[in-house]
């Protein structure tokens, strides 16, 4: 039996609130964050690597990072 599930997966800082204190950076395992500006920023392929762990928005210590995941 073959299970298909489909997911969305959307990541988003809220630049007004990021302080550029680089905790995301840090602490993501897969590294895909990376600070630009004093601002942190994804990498392009975020979607295709995150592994929806959380470690990012649970960190961040001003709340700057949502995710947001829709499994199906």
């Amino acid at each position: 039996m073959v299970v298909k599930i489909n997911f969305s997966l959307e990541i988003h800082i809220d630049h007004d609130k990021c302080i550029g204190c680089g905790t995301c950076e840090r602490i993501c395992p897969l590294e895909l964050y990376y600070l630009k500006d004093k601002k942190a920023y994804l990498v392009e392929n975020y979607r295709d690597n995150c592994f929806i762990c959380h470690a990012c928005s649970v960190s961040c210590p001003v709340g700057a990072i949502v995710v947001e995941e829709d499994v199906r």
